[in-house]
């Protein structure tokens, strides 16, 4: 029987990493951000109040509707694939619902300071100058690094949205399921930092090679308009290098990693101290 754990968190915060290493288990499948989360939000919404049906649908078949949605997407997997990652982030806003349906669930959340966060998406869309990227609905919001920085940062966009919903599982009652991996340790430290993510899994050791990964999403990346969003470098390691970003924007984006003071978060943190 298949067990799920949950990838979460920030953008461009080593989510696809962390994929990429947890895939040379053979016991494990992770993966780029899949669609379970919407099929998730819109099944919610159906039976809920506002809609015609949600009188109709009980709290139990609720929970096994969810459930199945999980069980049947991954269900083509082959049998030694016995504990799945799936990855979205909006799981995070989504706790108490996981944690009832798999109260053996666990959720890392990967994070990085939000400057540098900026700074890889704006690299990005400078190196698909000949792409919109699906990230902005329209020239005003593309217009300018501070439009798309200011977009970004929005409460229902990519980096505002993950933010608010990281914040919320950080300080809820739900924190002790939830480990929070900073980016920087991870790429300085990944054979110190995997192990503990098997210790708070509760799985047993596995031998992973650092310098030869593989991952690529080239369709995907392509359709979003943003190529090489997904592609992980062959060797873990830190790569040094200036912000692109005006001073006072980085600067500005950089005050926000509430996570580095755990105060009042029952969260397990592994992050680089200052």
């Amino acid at each position: 029987m298949q067990r799920f754990h949950f990838i979460s968190g920030l953008p461009r915060s080593g989510s696809t990493l962390l994929s990429a290493i947890l895939s040379q288990n053979p016991r494990f499948h992770a993966g780029v951000s899949s669609p379970l989360a919407a099929f998730f939000s819109s099944l919610v919404a159906q039976v809920s109040v506002g809609s015609e049906w949600s009188a109709r649908v009980n709290t139990a078949q609720r929970r096994r509707l969810l459930h199945g949605l999980f069980e049947s997407y991954y269900a083509d997997l082959p049998p030694e694939k016995q504990v799945v990652f799936d990855t979205n982030r909006v799981w995070t806003a989504r706790l108490p619902a996981l944690l009832d349906l798999f109260p053996q669930a666990r959720v890392i959340a990967c994070v990085r300071n939000v400057g540098w966060v900026m700074d890889s998406i704006e690299r990005l869309y400078r190196k698909n100058p000949y792409e919109n990227t699906a990230l902005f609905s329209n020239d005003a919001e593309r217009s300018t690094v501070f439009t798309r920085t200011e977009t970004l940062a929005q409460r229902n966009r990519l980096v505002g949205l993950a933010y608010s919903g990281f914040k919320e599982a950080f300080y809820s009652e739900q924190g002790r399921a939830m480990l929070v991996v900073d980016y920087d340790l991870l790429v300085q430290r990944p054979a110190h930092v995997i192990p503990l993510i098997y210790q708070f899994l509760g799985e047993e050791a596995f031998p992973h090679d650092y310098d030869n990964l593989q991952f690529d999403t080239p369709d995907y990346d392509e359709g979003l308009g943003l190529a090489g969003l997904h592609k992980v470098r062959r060797k873990v390691g830190p790569e040094p290098r200036e912000t692109i970003l005006p001073p006072d924007v980085f600067e500005q984006y950089s005050k926000l990693s509430f996570w580095n003071n755990a105060a009042g978060s029952r969260c397990n943190v592994l992050m680089v101290r200052p």
